[in-house]
């Protein structure tokens, strides 16, 4: 949203959440359906190729966004998750959780990530509505402390309080994500300790 799209905002959340809107308001009545502006457009349908596997008991659900200076977004929506696939052409400055576009896929750790871009997104800066969930298990404990090397666990910790100014579960799942950001089903296999 912002800028980029003349001061609209979109939002799209997983099924639960019911979340598709432009500017706070439901504007796909159906599915499947789309929504136009000038200059780019949200289609609602079944259609592209799953970045993973499609959840049992889920339907695929596509929301594609064809935005200004040929960004691409796709969200494929689950029951309580999302996958999102972006494609886009190099921008002046660019950085985040993708990485930077400079070629070198050794700077696009997400520990060389957070040390560029901080480690979460500061509520000043969100583009979404609402807060962001913050999850903390003891599984996740477990697997943190049996799986991320202690340098490697106490580096992201003291880099995560320091970013966040906080203590507690975000910064634990802070610590989390900075020891197993590069592997997509970590907090799922966090699941399997007991």
């Amino acid at each position: 949203g912002g800028a980029f799209l003349h001061g609209h905002k979109i939002e799209v959340g997983t099924l639960e959440s019911g979340i598709l809107t432009v500017d706070g308001q439901k504007v796909i009545a159906g599915f499947p359906g789309a929504y136009h502006q000038a200059g780019w457009s949200v289609t609602y349908d079944g259609q592209g190729a799953v970045p993973d596997v499609i959840p049992e008991g889920n339907e695929k659900r596509v929301v594609h966004m064809d935005l200004p200076l040929g960004v691409k977004v796709t969200v494929f929506q689950w029951a309580n998750y999302m996958d999102v696939q972006i494609e886009m052409s190099e921008q002046p400055g660019q950085d985040g959780v993708c990485g930077n576009f400079n070629g070198n896929q050794g700077d696009d750790t997400t520990q060389t990530i957070m040390a560029r871009v901080g480690a979460r997104v500061r509520p000043g800066e969100a583009l979404l509505s609402g807060a962001a969930l913050i999850e903390w298990t003891p599984q996740m404990d477990k697997m943190m402390r049996v799986e991320c090397a202690a340098a490697t666990r106490a580096a992201g910790h003291a880099k995560c309080a320091q970013y966040l100014g906080a203590a507690g579960d975000i910064v634990n799942s802070c610590t989390f994500d900075f020891c197993f950001g590069m592997n997509v089903h970590a907090r799922r296999h966090a699941k399997t300790y007991a």
